[in-house]
């Protein structure tokens, strides 16, 4: 036997290229049979799939929770961030409106490769097929109507800070194109989970010709909405008057009907065809308010104080702020049953009620003065009987 070098022990001794040989062939031994059990493992049969099958579908699954977590929490918190830094409104409202379609996408693809990996029966993948299709379908529509929403609102906005009149129609439109969303995208579920939409709508033929005529009334008023938003007569908070009983202001414009408050505090509703076809009066766009009045003094005036009261009145009207300067008339027009009257008219800068009232109020006072400064009398109802004959003599006597 060789002798050890000095310093160095039998059991430092390095392994012999035989001693390497034989552990890397164990080591390869080991790991084969560990990959043929794991093989052997995956193929075993559960039902018609393996337990591989059945660990790659889980781990799909997994993975999409994974990327869908991933996807909220990196890319749409980023996109929020950068959206946060722009002027623009309308990207801070876009990215948290698609942010739930694009995260059920996600589930729903997964899903459908989950299921794909395994092995099912012929009708069990098509009916797996036609609820991916519909799934699909549906948050496509989803989406629409989020983005329809969005783009409604912004509008709606848009219209707010430009004074626009469409700006109380846009909810109307939006319920409109909400609705027909909502239609188009339940007759394509509908094909795609395999039904045949046309032999439904044939079968229903009958049933919708008589819907159709019994819905005439609600076609008319949906044509009246659509008459209202074409000619725009008033808006929501207008003040109008429509025949005898309807007078108040407007709270909702709908695609049936409209809401009146009148100024008893009830709600009238009013149907939309109705409103098309009558005269609606809007007091609410009235540039100013006429004041008309008559003013009456008594017959013992003068002429010359007649013109000068004439002259007060005018002048009282032209130093008012809340008159509107553009057209003033005053003039005596009328020798009445008893009195003497003027004809006032003129506007008022405001068209409120409660301010048109305060106007009118201080106008009259100041008339009022006018008329006293001169010594004159406003003129009340009265009457002289003049008696003849020996009725009056006897009454004559009596009183000497």
């Amino acid at each position: 036997m060789m002798a050890c070098p000095r310093g160095m022990s039998q059991e430092e001794n390095p392994p012999s290229l035989a001693e390497s040989t034989q552990v890397a062939e164990v080591e390869a031994i080991t790991w084969d049979t560990a990959f043929n059990a794991l093989v052997d493992f995956l193929t075993v049969q559960i039902g018609a799939n393996t337990y591989g099958q059945v660990l790659l579908s889980f781990t799909i699954l997994l993975l999409s929770f994974v990327f869908r977590k991933a996807l909220l929490l990196i890319v749409f918190k980023r996109l929020k961030a950068l959206a946060s830094r722009t002027n623009w409104k309308f990207d801070d409202r876009l990215i948290p409106s698609i942010e739930g379609p694009i995260s059920s996408l996600v589930i729903v693809v997964g899903l459908f490769f989950t299921v794909n990996v395994l092995t099912l029966t012929q009708e069990a993948d098509a009916l797996a097929f036609r609820l991916f299709q519909g799934a699909i379908m549906v948050i496509v529509f989803w989406g629409i109507l989020r983005l329809v929403d969005l783009l409604a609102d912004s509008l709606h906005e848009l219209a707010d800070e430009h004074d626009s009149s469409v700006y109380h129609f846009i909810p109307l439109l939006k319920k409109a194109a909400r609705v027909f969303l909502i239609i188009i995208g339940t007759i394509l579920v509908i094909q795609n989970l395999g039904y045949s939409v046309s032999s439904l709508m044939a079968g229903l033929g009958i049933g919708g010709l008589a819907v159709a005529l019994a819905a005439q009334e609600s076609l008319g008023n949906f044509f009246g909405s659509l008459s209202i938003i074409a000619d725009r007569p008033f808006k929501v908070g207008d003040w109008i008057q429509v025949g005898d009983k309807v007078d108040g202001d407007v709270e909702e414009i709908g695609l049936r009907s409209t809401k009146v408050r009148t100024w008893a505090k009830s709600q009238l509703t009013i149907p939309n065809k109705v409103l098309a076809n009558e005269i609606v009066e809007n007091w609410s766009r009235m540039p100013k308010r006429r004041v008309k009045q008559v003013v009456g003094v008594t017959y013992e005036t003068q002429p010359e104080d007649m013109a000068g009261l004439v002259e007060d009145i005018r002048e009282l009207l032209r130093n008012d702020p809340d008159v509107h300067q553009e057209f003033i008339l005053v003039n005596f027009t009328d020798f009445g049953t008893s009195s003497l009257d003027i004809l006032v008219y003129y506007f008022t800068k405001t068209t409120k009620w409660l301010e048109y009232m305060d106007v009118r109020q201080r106008v009259n006072l100041k008339i009022m003065k006018a008329i006293n400064e001169r010594g004159l009398s406003i003129a009340f109802p009265t009457r002289t009987l003049y008696l003849e004959g020996d009725i009056a003599s006897r009454m004559v006597s009596n009183e000497e």
